[in-house]
């Protein structure tokens, strides 16, 4: 009969292809005692393979930034380098650089921004002492333009901090006189929120738990912020501390006093807002509505005036 070889070497492809599919699912499924070895076996990896998975800013320009670093900070005075350290603080310790950290990125901006006025004054053909010119105020930019961004990040601290402080003096009035310390309203606040000012609370909380003073750590706090607001908040604390007055009715006082003066600053931007929108109506819609309007008679005064019959 025809049909029994075909149905025999039919059926022996499909043994074949059943048997390869079994053997290639074994290979792929590791047995339990394999997975134990992946989860608890860790495969010794070389140090340039763990060098080489870290970022290139971690393993090029962190590098360079602090050995530039080492190399400024023999020249850069005690003094400068505590204000760099307080700027810093006040910008809330962007990316955990120390004041060596920063003094070597300024060094390298400067040293980039030089090479690339240098490298264009060479493209344009300019004269040795144009190129000397562009060498000389690419590196003073560069040197200044970091300096430039942390205090405008500072700024941006400080405003947020300032409008994030009515709130959070709510919250711990609340705290305070529903039964809670001081210290565990602030504990509520630097729980509840993941902004600049919880995590200034939670930077206190901390210091107080390894043994400083909480007048002390109220004063770092308010010296890492500088806004007049918290300032006077964080004295009137302390005093109220030092008094023995009650901590609720000073929060509640000086919440009050925080809204009113939110209210006041709100107006004030308001009041200013007229002002401020002359200039781009002065600069940008009053030209725009004259050349609408007097365009076509100017044109039409230039090509032979009007044709009255």
């Amino acid at each position: 009969m025809p049909l029994l070889p075909l149905l025999v070497a039919g059926l022996m492809a499909v043994a074949i292809i059943i048997l390869f599919l079994g053997i290639s699912r074994n290979a792929q499924t590791p047995s339990p005692a394999q997975e134990r070895l992946q989860m608890y076996g860790v495969q010794p990896r070389t140090l340039e393979e763990i060098e080489l998975q870290q970022p290139f800013t971690e393993r090029a320009l962190l590098p360079l930034m602090r050995g530039l670093a080492r190399l400024l900070s023999r020249t850069t005075p005690q003094r400068n380098v505590e204000q760099i350290r307080h700027k810093l603080d006040l910008a809330g310790n962007p990316n955990n650089w120390a004041p060596a950290d920063f003094v070597g990125l300024r060094g390298l901006a400067a040293i980039s921004i030089a090479g690339l006025g240098t490298a264009l004054a060479f493209v344009l053909g300019m004269q040795p002492g144009m190129i000397l010119l562009f060498l000389g105020i690419g590196g003073i930019l560069g040197f200044y333009f970091p300096l430039l961004w942390l205090n405008r990040v500072i700024r941006a601290r400080q405003h947020k901090i300032q409008k994030q402080l009515p709130d959070a003096m709510d919250l711990l009035t609340i705290s305070v006189e529903s039964g809670l310390g001081f210290d565990a309203a602030m504990g509520k606040v630097a729980d509840k929120w993941d902004n600049e000012l919880s995590h200034a609370f939670g930077r206190a909380l901390s210091e107080m738990r390894v043994g400083k003073l909480r007048r002390e750590a109220l004063r770092d706090m308010a010296a890492r912020i500088e806004v007049p607001d918290f300032t006077n908040f964080i004295a009137a604390i302390i005093q109220a501390d030092q008094l023995g007055v009650s901590i609720g009715k000073v929060l509640r006082i000086q919440s009050e006093q925080m809204r009113v003066k939110r209210r006041q600053r709100a107006e004030e931007k308001a009041n200013q807002a007229p002002i401020k929108m002359l200039i781009p109506l002065a600069f940008l819609v009053f030209p725009s509505i004259f050349i609408v309007l007097l365009g076509p008679t100017v044109v039409i005064f230039m090509t032979g005036g009007f044709n009255i019959p």
